[in-house]
């Protein structure tokens, strides 16, 4: 096996070469400089869309918490800032189509959210590939990758549904993925997809300037902390309701029953029960040596494309305190929930024996697998030729010790009887005859 280096791996050279591009073009005046204040922000997006109804204001409130901590604590490059500047365009314009869509189409905002089923588990802990396997069964309904990163159709997409014109946004999405494997080749070792993949809704909590995704970015502790000590209910009313119009845009059923997942939703269970008081909760549990190092890796190669002032330390740290803080939320609001209405799937067991794991889990939506096992197989399939190399970590590169999560989590890996990770290496390398 490759031994891990020392330090986790540096940035491409073509982010530099964007970055002082950038910088360039500010110099003699081709470039505009990054604009990250609310108003003018607002404004913008009134003016590209020529509509001023943005629905619920309350996500100006983690808006302004976001802006403030990106000025005071991000510490952006010049890619940095113009990429925030165009995300924070992207999401406000959004909502302004979002409102077009539901005042032109009323309809949208009556479909029913019926018994979603809810993946629930920590960044990196195999929620991606029990989320893909559920997808492929067309008795689900899921978001696609390009449906995260555009969920809300351009005017004129009436013509799309009718047939007669493209859906611009899979292209769109797939334009996206090319820069972004440009700048961070380890994009598909870390988390393999393509425009029509399926996908979390991340994108549809970013939409009220809410959720992790802005941590695993930017360095926006204060915004981190905020965020920890405020009701996400009206972030999840909107995600709702997207998740509305993306069904609409599909003209699929609202019969079929939506698979979600995002690791937010382990900080935000009560509000997320409070919007789908019927969802069905599958809870994923990995060894916190893997989880930890695998998250912070994650963020690393993030957080490094945006800003030249990042500490391996400090995201270790960061993403030490988050996992831990995840699980505490999710260990707590599970005690309210029935018993009846939730699962636990170990990754370990997923690794051993998927099929039997999947059979439990179909056993508990009180469904028949065996119409969705040849999609499932697909997929495996599909995914092996995707993954192109192994992502590659290690806790000491983020100057955390495996003593020191052992400490903080262990309780946990006790509460949910977890595998170790390096048993299960030993006891592998064993029965490959491997001393």
């Amino acid at each position: 096996m490759a031994s891990i280096a020392a330090q986790p791996p540096a940035r491409t050279p073509f982010v530099s070469f964007v970055d002082g591009a950038i910088r360039a073009g500010r110099r003699v005046g081709l470039v505009d400089p990054a604009i990250l204040d609310k108003q003018s922000l607002l404004e913008s997006a009134v003016a590209a869309t020529g509509l001023d109804d943005f629905g619920d204001r309350w996500f100006e409130r983690p808006m302004d918490v976001l802006l403030d901590s990106i000025r005071e604590e991000a510490r952006l490059n010049a890619a940095g800032d113009f990429s925030a500047a165009k995300q924070f365009h992207h999401v406000l314009r959004d909502r302004l189509h979002t409102q077009m869509w539901f005042k032109r189409h009323p309809e949208i905002l009556e479909r029913a959210i019926a018994r979603p089923v809810v993946i629930v588990g920590p960044m990196r802990s195999g929620t991606t590939r029990l989320h893909r396997l559920l997808a492929s069964d067309r008795r689900f309904s899921h978001m696609r990758s390009f449906e995260t990163i555009s969920p809300v159709p351009r005017p004129g997409f009436e013509e799309v549904m009718a047939g007669r014109t493209r859906d611009f946004r899979p292209v769109l999405a797939s334009r996206i993925m090319k820069v972004a494997r440009l700048a961070n080749p380890r994009t598909l070792s870390i988390h393999p997809t393509g425009p029509y993949e399926p996908e979390e809704e991340l994108g549809l909590l970013v939409a009220s300037m809410w959720g992790m995704k802005h941590e695993a970015q930017w360095h926006v502790p204060s915004y981190a902390r905020w965020s920890e000590g405020e009701d996400a209910t009206p972030a999840y009313e909107h995600l709702a309701n997207l998740l509305r119009l993306v069904g609409w845009s599909q003209q699929v059923s609202s019969i079929r029953p939506w698979i979600l997942k995002t690791p937010q939703h382990m900080m935000d269970l009560p509000a997320l029960l409070k919007v789908f008081p019927d969802a069905r909760l599958i809870f994923t549990h990995r060894d916190p040596q893997a989880v930890v190092g695998s998250a912070a890796s994650l963020a690393w190669n993030q957080t490094i494309l945006y800003s030249d002032n990042v500490s391996p330390q400090r995201i270790g740290r960061e993403w030490l305190t988050k996992t831990e803080t995840m699980i505490a939320r999710m260990r707590k609001a599970r005690d309210a929930i029935p018993a009846e209405r939730m699962i636990d799937v170990q990754y370990e067991e997923m690794e051993r024996d998927w099929s039997g794991t999947m059979e439990r889990v179909y056993g508990f939506l009180g469904l028949d697998m065996e119409p969705a096992l040849a999609g499932m197989e697909s997929y495996l399939d599909q995914a092996k030729a995707l993954k192109r190399t192994p992502h590659r970590y290690s806790l000491e590169q983020f100057g955390l010790s495996q003593g020191e999560v052992s400490e903080r989590l262990g309780d946990y890996v006790r509460a949910y009887e977890i595998p170790s990770e390096a048993d299960l290496g030993h006891l592998a390398a064993r029965r490959r005859g491997v001393r």
